[in-house]
C-alpha cells in the first residue's frame, strides 16, 4: 500500500525477494504536471508494470471497502507514503497486521513529512523505522529502527533517495522474522514525541530576519519541493543555492556586496544561483548586473 516514489522501491524489492504480491492499494490517479491531465501513481504504474492487480478506492471507511480488502486473506500488508487512514477493520485485516516503512527515527518526526522537518530543525542524523501500525498516528511498536547522517549538504531529495533504498532492503530483512516469531517488535518511548507536520508553498518565502544557518536549512530541506523564494521590486525570485557567512551583521535583507551576499537576522548569506520567473537559473553576480538592486538596498 504506497503512492509516491518512495514507495516504489519497496514493492520492487518485495517482487525481487520473491514475496507473493496479491494486490497493490495506491492512491486514485489525478492532475498532475503542468497540462494537469490525469495520471496514476508511481507505485500503480510500477504494479500495473508487472501485472499486479491493482485497487485505487478513495477512501477504506466504507465496509463494503474492508469486506474487499478483507477477501484478499493477506498475511501482511506493507504500507509506505500511502496517504490513506487505516481504519481498525483494515489493520486487523492480515494475519501479521499492517506494517509500515516510516522516514524517522520514530518517535521523533510522526506525521507527513519527516524527511523535509529533520533538515529544517537541524537534526545531526535521520532514518527509517519499521513499525506495527495501530490506529495511532504513527504510534506502533517498533521492529527495526537504522539511522543515517544529515550533512551539510543533505537536501531533503537526497535524503529521499537514501531512506527510500534503506526502506525497501529494511522491510525485507524484516519480514521473515516477523513471519518466523524471532523479531521482537519494541514499544516506543513516550519522550521525544514531535510531529511533522505537512508542507505548505507558503513555507518557501525567505524571512530574512531568520539567521543565515535557518535559512540555508530551509533551502536544503524545502528542496526540490515546494523550494524557497524571496521578492524584490514586485518580482519573486527563487534561491536555488547559497552559502552562510558567519560573523556579517548589518539590518536584515540588505544587500551587503556585489556577490549577492545579503544580512540575515544572524550573519549573512551568499546567493550562488538564483532564479528569475521565466528565466534560466544564474549565479548571484551575473543575476545583480542585470537587476535593478543596489548594495545598501533591502529586498
Amino acid at each position: 500500500m504506497g503512492t509516491p516514489d518512495f514507495s516504489v522501491g519497496a514493492l520492487n524489492a518485495l517482487r525481487t525477494a520473491r514475496h507473493e504480491i496479491i494486490c497493490v492499494y495506491s492512491q486514485p490517479p489525478r492532475p498532475a504536471g503542468r497540462g494537469q491531465e490525469i495520471q496514476k501513481s508511481a507505485v500503480h504504474q510500477a504494479a500495473e508494470a508487472h501485472g499486479i492487480t491493482v485497487r485505487t478506492p478513495l477512501s477504506l471507511k466504507q465496509a463494503d471497502e474492508q469486506q474487499a480488502f478483507a477477501d484478499l486473506n493477506a498475511d501482511v500488508a506493507v504500507v509506505v507514503a500511502y496517504g490513506l487512514l487505516l481504519p481498525k477493520p483494515i489493520l486487523d485485516a492480515p494475519r501479521l497486521g499492517c506494517i509500515n516503512i516510516h522516514a524517522s527515527l520514530l518517535p521523533r518526526w510522526r506525521g507527513a513529512a519527516p524527511i523535509q522537518r529533520a533538515i529544517l530543525a537541524g537534526d545531526a542524523d535521520s532514518g527509517v523505522t519499521i513499525m506495527q501500525m495501530d490506529v495511532g498516528l504513527d504510534t506502533g511498536a517498533m521492529w527495526l529502527k537504522r539511522s543515517v547522517p544529515i550533512t551539510t549538504h543533505t537536501t531533503a531529495g537526497a535524503l529521499h533517495d537514501e531512506l527510500s533504498k534503506l526502506g525497501a532492503d529494511m522491510i525485507v530483512e524484516v519480514l521473515p522474522q516477523v513471519v518466523a516469531g524471532t523479531l521482537k517488535a519494541i514499544p516506543q518511548p513516550e519522550a521525544g514525541v514531535t510531529y511533522a507536520a505537512k508542507l505548505t508553498k507558503d513555507e518557501g518565502r525567505i524571512n530574512w530576519q531568520e539567521s543565515a544557518a535557518e535559512i540555508e536549512r530551509k533551502l536544503r530541506g524545502l528542496s526540490p519541493w515546494p523550494g524557497v523564494y524571496f521578492e524584490s521590486r514586485g518580482e519573486r525570485i527563487k534561491l536555488l543555492e547559497a552559502t552562510p557567512v558567519f560573523g556579517k551583521h548589518a539590518q536584515s535583507g540588505a544587500l551587503l556586496s556585489d556577490d549577492f551576499t545579503v544580512a540575515c537576522g544572524e550573519d549573512a548569506l551568499t546567493l550562488t544561483k538564483v532564479q528569475r520567473q521565466g528565466r534560466a537559473a544564474t549565479d548571484g553576480a551575473s543575476f545583480l548586473r542585470g537587476f535593478p538592486v543596489k548594495v545598501g538596498e533591502h529586498l
